[in-house]
């Protein structure tokens, strides 16, 4: 059976986005780093998003610089399948993407009880929090990364019950991120 894994980077003080929604602050360029992310591309699977990630995504990993800068991270992206939640999108044209307007709960349980590839959420914080709140979130890959914003966006916003998890796996890189691995303990 499928899982579904959230993969998201957070500042020192928990937020995913800072106040105007920007994600710049995370993506760092060292060798470390890199390979990290390209060996994550090569994971396979199916990506999740919400509107505004899918949108942001999509304007930059098939243009001519991803491809040139990050060349391994780009190809997965562009070419793995990709589930788009979204009540206002009209339609999905990145490759491979496929736009689900409404139950987006049911269609998780769906894959989930489907054979299949795992599947992984990155940004998406409305999509995290309303899945978080229903136990549908197999693993949390969290990356800390050594910046404070003091405002932004939470990856938990909107979550109403307390979600309990343990810790499986850490990981601490030169560049100062520190990868937190949790699963849920529901």
């Amino acid at each position: 059976m499928p899982r579904l894994v959230v993969f998201n980077q957070v500042s020192l003080d928990g937020y995913f986005t800072d106040r105007n929604g920007d994600m710049s602050w995370a993506h760092k360029d060292d060798a470390e780093w890199n390979a990290f992310a390209a060996d994550n591309a090569k994971g396979g699977g199916v990506l999740v998003f919400g509107r505004i990630t899918y949108e942001m995504m999509a304007s930059f990993w098939p243009t001519p610089v991803a491809i040139e800068t990050f060349p391994t991270v780009a190809e997965g992206m562009n070419s793995l399948p990709k589930i788009v939640f979204s009540r206002t999108l009209d339609k999905a044209s990145w490759n491979n993407a496929r736009l689900v307007k409404s139950g987006m709960t049911a269609e998780i349980r769906k894959m989930k009880k489907a054979p299949g590839k795992d599947m992984t959420i990155l940004g998406s914080g409305s999509v995290v929090s309303q899945l978080a709140q229903e136990d549908l979130i197999d693993e949390y890959q969290v990356v800390v990364n050594p910046i404070v914003l003091g405002k932004g966006r939470t990856m938990f916003d909107g979550v109403k019950e307390k979600v309990s998890m343990k810790r499986t796996k850490t990981r601490t890189f030169g560049n100062g991120n520190v990868l937190l691995c949790y699963e849920s303990m529901a």
